[in-house]
């Protein structure tokens, strides 16, 4: 058995744990740069306002419902997140990080349990610890207990717990789950199979096996044996090391001045080369990228990218970021506003595969013990607490004119109690 842990409206949830008076009332989340909504309350949803919609489309909207708007407080949610996380391992033997929001739980093993009950008591305390309201979905596969999962969603009357096992009662939930709400069926998929006249997920079932391995492949033949309540998704405790790390972000406003755009170029360095160091990787490759504004016809258009590689595989904030800074150099142009820019790592090796040079002239070992210690300080006082002299002390130039204060990781937002 498996079970899904989903945060309901996980964004919204957060900003109500500290702001109990939006509780009720119809609050949305922006993406970067205060873009395009990602997070809806229920309220907001009933309201007609879809997901993904930029928000100068329902300005309208929001202004006569009094929608509260925030800007993306990620530094939050990635602290609630890690809270929610840390009480559903009290629970299971092992979880997976699925995403911020969601996590996969183990439950082999556990089948003597009361699993239903198990559900509701995990809901109800991850509500109590943290505030945050989740839905737990409880079934024999990972993709059925997403299905779970968002029947405890649309309906209260499940108390936060969903245990999906019998059948039958798969298969009458699956006659009325849209195909479109499965998970691993993606956007070109649902077209070809409502082509064909499959409009759920229990009609997808219908299907023989050749034919959705032809169509869709090993990995729609995968979904096919899950919703047929054959568990052949492995759990994964640990997610693999990722292959690539980019770092990029648009900003607010153009940036012409190459020491200004170094300056955000330099952070997006030290904030890719930090989660390098956290998976325990070197990389053989970095890359630099910068462009312009690509919807403004009246001025310079500008994209290019160079690629840096190193003699010997680094997680050196201080030698990656002299190099990107040097490409930058090369790839910058003066008449040009630049809107957007990043950093990639590639070519990644483990810290035990890091093979030297006779002819390096780098005291690797200072550097390591020295970047060992900047994370280590920086995860404890704060992002940036130490950082490389080339950085932003402003941080990066976007657009949030809705954020919310960071309450459970910066002193200075805490909130205060008058007594």
């Amino acid at each position: 058995m498996f079970a899904l842990a989903d945060c309901n409206n996980f964004f919204v949830s957060c900003e109500r744990v500290f702001n109990p008076g939006l509780n009720g009332r119809p609050v949305v989340v922006l993406s970067n740069n205060d873009g395009c909504i990602v997070s809806r309350s229920n309220e907001a949803k009933k309201l007609g306002i879809k997901m993904g919609v930029p928000l100068f489309q329902v300005r309208e909207l929001v202004q006569k419902h009094e929608i509260v708007v925030f800007s993306s407080n990620y530094v939050l949610y990635g602290d609630m997140s890690r809270r929610v996380q840390e009480t559903l391992r009290t629970f299971v033997p092992a979880i997976e990080i699925y995403s911020i929001d969601e996590a996969f739980l183990d439950l082999r093993g556990m089948e003597h349990f009361d699993l239903d009950a198990l559900a509701k008591k995990i809901s109800l305390t991850c509500l109590r610890h943290t505030g945050i309201p989740v839905s737990v979905g409880v079934a024999p596969t990972k993709t059925l207990a997403k299905v779970a999962s968002k029947l405890c969603k649309q309906y209260p009357k499940l108390r936060g717990g969903c245990y999906l096992y019998k059948p039958a009662d798969i298969e009458k939930v699956l006659k009325t789950y849209p195909i479109d709400d499965v998970w691993g069926i993606g956007r070109q998929y649902t077209k070809k199979l409502r082509a064909l006249g499959v409009g759920t997920a229990y009609e997808f079932t219908q299907l023989s096996a050749p034919r959705v391995q032809k169509m869709m492949g090993i990995t729609g033949l995968r979904t096919w044996k899950e919703l047929r309540a054959e568990a052949c998704i492995e759990f994964m405790q640990a997610n693999p090391p990722k292959q690539q790390i980019c770092v990029s972000r648009s900003f607010s406003k153009e940036i012409s001045d190459c020491k200004e755009l170094g300056m955000q170029v330099s952070m997006f360095c030290a904030m890719a080369c930090e989660k390098l160091r956290k998976q325990n990787s070197h990389c053989h490759q970095a890359l630099v990228f910068i462009l312009t504004n690509p919807h403004k016809e009246d001025s310079p258009r500008h994209f290019e990218s160079t690629l840096i590689s190193f003699q010997v595989p680094t997680s050196s904030t201080l030698e990656i970021n002299r190099a990107i800074l040097q490409a930058l150099q090369r790839i910058f142009k003066p008449f040009c506003a630049y809107k957007k820019a990043g950093v990639v790592l590639m070519e990644m090796v483990p810290d035990s595969a890091v093979q030297g040079s006779l002819f390096d002239e780098l005291d690797r070992e200072k550097h390591r013990r020295l970047m060992k210690a900047v994370d280590k300080i920086n995860q404890k006082n704060g992002y940036s607490s130490v950082a490389v002299a080339t950085q932003s002390l402003e941080g990066i130039k976007m657009n949030r004119r809705y954020l919310s204060p960071q309450y459970t990781t910066k002193w200075s937002d805490i909130i205060k109690v008058k007594v």
